[in-house]
């Protein structure tokens, strides 16, 4: 089931995006950033507090009691894409992978995005993310040749998109 996300869901999302980070980005982000900068303990208390104002539109994936899955999804950042929706964060507890979960969530977040009259979504990607590029390729998104350096972590990341279909209004 996908459901928003609550605040006594954060720890467990915390852990997902932390080791979610560690498996996606071993090699492509340092070491240092990943085992040292980043720290579940020092996310939990920031994170309940978004989830707590509301702040971000954030939704779980759930079976039976436990949480395998988060994403962040909204109104899309770039000024290029003013009409456009965002799929801005999407983790996958790595243990649980290879299950349809990602798609499902994806799928979650194109309805919605239809639903509020938007026609196109995107999402950012890692450009050394071979993993995460080819399944976003594979279920119909596109690289645009958008790309941003993030200097924080010393990477570059390349912005996919996907046409949405609407549905045919009833007859």
């Amino acid at each position: 089931m996908i459901r928003q996300a609550e605040i006594k869901d954060a720890s467990r999302i915390v852990e997902i995006q932390i080791f979610g980070w560690r498996c996606a980005y071993r090699g492509i982000i340092s070491d240092d950033y990943l085992f040292t900068t980043l720290s579940v303990a020092q996310r939990i208390k920031p994170f309940e507090k978004v989830l707590e104002e509301h702040k971000k539109e954030i939704y779980v994936y759930e079976e039976e009691e436990i949480i395998k899955a988060f994403m962040t999804i909204g109104r899309c950042r770039d000024d290029d894409k003013k009409n456009a929706f965002e799929l801005w964060a999407l983790y996958v507890e790595p243990l649980m992978k290879h299950q349809g979960i990602g798609t499902k969530m994806i799928r979650y977040c194109e309805d919605i995005a239809v639903q509020r009259g938007f026609a196109e979504n995107i999402v950012w990607v890692l450009k050394d993310n071979d993993a995460s590029r080819k399944f976003y390729e594979r279920i119909g998104y596109k690289p645009d040749g958008k790309e941003n350096y993030l200097q924080d972590i010393h990477a570059i990341e390349v912005r996919y998109t996907r046409k949405l279909k609407r549905e045919p209004a009833p007859a």
